[in-house]
């Protein structure tokens, strides 16, 4: 049974499409992938641990013209405020990642908006902008988090590639894992301070930019307004009128 659901966001929010459960219970989903015919894919990284690599990732991504969206905890931002600037000041798309890298299926909703405040408070500190797009650590959601997050005005974005380089891949092995799943508006998830990533990032960008993709921050990919998301993730844009 499908339900539409239509309501409007405070920050201006366009109506999106809730996917209904067969008992009824509506699920809410973040933003896994976006559907387009445009050969263009995102490229993020979770900052949480440690920054060994932050300079190198610049430079591999400078290489291939890429610009990345790092969502950073903000214990980390904390920790390593010079890093956040560096990326920033590189070019890429600053996000938000929590504050404690806290389970958010776990948290009320009250929580959950400190969570992100705190964190937003800490990049903005940095960076000069506040953040409008926030990833739950390990990937942990229910539906009151998206709610409270959405109502702040955030998008939540999940990630429909992950590399799985925090297990200790190869980085052979990451690249089979990444190329054999990214197709147009992919979502690709790495972390930072792992020992394979630079290596297999390298080999990564070398071989979509062969095919002929672009790497755009998570910004520039997904839709602002007129969109819904159907029961995979996929985010589908409804208009025209943006993007």
């Amino acid at each position: 049974v499908i339900i539409i659901f239509l309501f409007a966001m405070s920050a201006g929010f366009a109506a999106r499409m809730l996917t209904a459960a067969v008992n009824g219970t509506i699920r809410l989903l973040p933003i896994y992938c976006v559907k387009t015919d445009k050969k263009k894919v995102a490229i993020t990284f979770d900052a949480a641990w440690e920054n060994t690599d932050t300079k190198e990732l610049i430079e591999i991504l400078d290489r291939y013209g890429a610009r990345a969206t790092f969502f950073i905890v903000g214990d980390w931002a904390k920790k390593y405020p010079d890093d956040v600037k560096a990326l920033f000041n590189a070019g890429h798309q600053i996000a938000n990642h929590s504050n404690t890298h806290a389970a958010f299926s776990s948290l009320s909703s009250d929580e959950v908006e400190s969570e992100i405040t705190l964190c937003n408070e800490k990049l903005a500190a940095i960076t000069g902008l506040t953040p409008k797009y926030v990833r739950f650590p390990s990937g942990d959601y229910d539906n009151e988090s998206i709610r409270a997050a959405e109502e702040m005005g955030l998008y939540v974005i999940q990630w429909s590639v992950d590399s799985l380089d925090y297990k200790g891949l190869t980085p052979e092995r990451i690249k089979q894992r990444v190329l054999k799943s990214t197709k147009e508006g992919s979502i690709i998830l790495f972390h930072t301070g792992v020992a394979n990533t630079p290596a297999a990032l390298e080999t990564i960008l070398s071989n979509l930019k062969g095919q002929g993709f672009s790497f755009v921050c998570v910004e520039e990919l997904i839709y602002k307004n007129n969109y819904k998301i159907d029961h995979t993730g996929q985010q589908i844009q409804t208009s025209i009128d943006d993007n």
